[in-house]
């Protein structure tokens, strides 16, 4: 089944759309200092500059980056990197903005957000993570964040920070 682009949508009250969005944008929520770092992949600049700012703010001491390659294939405008794996670009980013490479774990074969949890997993032991920030598109963090804690089964606190994301 393919989904509409542009589909026709039945009136909805102002009730019905703050749930939508509730739950397709979570809820804005100031970011908690974290022990860990998890970045979604993608080749939007923000995914390398935002768990960058996070650092710089205190916000986490480790960084779990994940992403291979988008499995379909489409980046970014401002790509440049060819057919780097989406990690290996936020890592030389993190890097070279003053993350010590001993802060970042690492994850290059990843193609979806589901992947990206199961690939991480087998890196890093969730189980010893006390509180999460996870590094996302805006327009994703409710789903994200959903996925995030069924798969990883994750139980301690999760903070979203997310990525302003325009088209």
């Amino acid at each position: 089944m393919v989904i509409p682009k542009f589909p026709n949508v039945p009136e909805l009250t102002n009730e019905q759309i703050k749930q939508i969005t509730k739950v397709t944008f979570y809820e804005e929520v100031a970011p908690a200092a974290c022990d860990t770092i998890f970045v979604f992949g993608g080749s939007h600049p923000g995914n390398w500059q935002k768990p960058l700012e996070a650092y710089h703010k205190g916000l986490g001491k480790r960084i779990i980056v994940t992403g291979g390659t988008s499995s379909t294939g489409m980046k970014h405008k401002e790509w440049r990197d060819g057919i780097k794996s989406e990690a290996a670009f936020i890592v030389e980013n993190l890097i070279k903005f003053g993350v010590p490479d001993n802060h970042i774990v690492s994850e290059q074969t990843s193609k979806s957000s589901i992947e990206n949890i199961k690939e991480a997993i087998k890196i890093v032991d969730f189980s010893s993570i006390n509180r999460l920030l996870f590094v996302c598109k805006n327009y994703a963090t409710g789903r994200q964040l959903r996925v995030l804690k069924k798969i990883s089964a994750i139980t301690s606190p999760t903070n979203p920070f997310s990525i302003c994301y325009s088209f």
